[in-house]
């Protein structure tokens, strides 16, 4: 009766955990958008007339503000919604700060349409996508600074008249951080990118390390002091705290060796010397699992050891090793701390490159990015920071059933 009252404390536990992780980040997916039609005005976006793309780009965003705010004032007139107690400026606050970098990326990209009328559909601020999400109130809004009861009520007007409208956000999973005001824009683009060459970092250097070492420790080492050392050591390695292996990384990997910070390539340094004891345990276990008669009916028919081991027991072995491997990616992929102190903590906004020069270029990581959201006053940052977690926890999900899966389907019962 007690370990079954435990487990179903520990399941409550979870499902109370999952309840306010999904509650407070499921919003993070949908987003609010404004819908308008822009004319990309020549006269403030390319005076001389000629295309010339550097005059153009020296027009900065304020001079594209002036434009979206006419787009937004002649789609109050086309709809006729009434504005009254607000300006036109307050009619435009309704839509992302963000906006007017995006126009202008958009022109950069595509010169041609100066003159054209486009259609777009631009962020809405956070605060009106909070306002149908719960979190802004007509009662908030009256104490609040950055938005008001009259705009709140002119957003009601153009949902009515399908201005406004809310859909899934790609740009959640596609979109680089943002700053402090413009948390409707943030994204994990650049977070999930970082994640996956540090992972594939740690794959390509933890997997041939840990298992080149388990065969080496379990098949091939004489039974002396020396390996009963390092036998310790790895055990004690796996028990190590993640912060440790973060003083390690900036102490080595940034201070003596030089290698910049905020890159996936010491992230994943890092992460790999935190995954190796894991796979080396997991392994030695598999290898210790394949029965002994495997080894000496290789023997007998004339394999050498090497033959035996890697053309036999190594196979056989394999699931486990997988398994093993998986298990520490997954592990590997929530770490925090150790990322913390190499500096991928800072503010990135740009994509690293391909590989191998984006290895490199400063990141974020997926649990660095949750961190940081957490730091942030907005309410909108909190509910980003749930939505990240939804993302992770699914990425790990996924790496855990990929080894169950393995498992189930290469396992051998001896």
């Amino acid at each position: 009766m007690l370990g079954l009252a435990a487990v179903i404390l520990g399941v409550l536990a979870l499902v109370g955990l999952l309840a306010s992780i999904l509650s407070n980040g499921l919003s993070s997916f949908q987003q609010t958008y404004v819908a308008l039609d822009i004319y990309l005005d020549p006269e403030r976006l390319d005076k001389a007339g000629d295309g010339d793309l550097e005059k153009i780009a020296k027009v900065s965003t304020f001079g594209y503000a002036p434009i979206i705010q006419k787009a937004m004032d002649d789609k109050l007139a086309a709809v006729g919604v009434s504005v009254d107690g607000l300006s036109s400026k307050d009619a435009a606050d309704l839509i992302s700060k963000e906006a007017p970098a995006e126009l202008r990326r958009y022109v950069l990209a595509n010169p041609t349409q100066i003159g054209e009328t486009v259609p777009f559909n631009l962020l809405a601020s956070g605060r009106i996508d909070g306002y149908y999400k719960g979190r802004v109130s007509m009662e908030s809004a009256a104490l609040d600074r950055n938005v008001s009861p009259e705009q709140l009520r002119l957003a009601d007007k153009l949902k009515e008249e399908g201005v406004l409208v809310t859909r899934f956000n790609w740009n959640f999973f596609t979109a680089p951080d943002a700053s402090d005001t413009r948390p409707e824009a943030a994204g994990l683009g650049v977070a999930i990118l970082g994640s996956a060459y540090m992972m594939l970092v740690v794959l390509v250097l933890s997997l041939p390390i840990g298992v080149a070492a388990s065969i080496y420790l379990e098949e091939f080492a004489p039974k002396n002091r020396f390996t009963d050392v390092i036998e310790v050591n790895i055990a004690n390695l796996a028990a190590v705290p993640s912060i440790v292996f973060g003083i390690l990384g900036l102490a080595v990997f940034i201070n003596f060796v030089g290698l910049p910070q905020s890159a996936p390539i010491v992230g994943g340094l890092v992460l790999t010397l935190m995954t190796l004891p894991t796979i080396i345990i997991a392994t030695r276990a598999s290898l210790k699992a394949v029965p002994p008669s495997i080894r000496d009916a290789a023997l007998g028919v004339g394999a050498s050891k090497m033959q035996s081991i890697f053309h036999h027991v190594l196979p056989l072995a394999m699931p486990g090793i997988l398994t093993g491997t998986i298990i520490g990616l997954a592990q590997a992929l929530g770490e925090t701390a150790p990322l913390l102190l190499i500096g991928m903590v800072a503010f990135v906004r740009e994509f690293p490159a391909a590989p191998p020069e984006g290895f490199f270029d400063p990141a974020s990581a997926l649990p660095v990015q949750v961190y940081n959201w957490t730091q942030r006053g907005d309410p909108a940052f909190v509910e980003r920071a749930s939505g990240a977690i939804i993302v992770l926890l699914v990425f790990l999900v996924m790496m855990n059933l990929v080894a169950i899966i393995l498992r189930r389907r290469f396992e051998r019962r001896w």
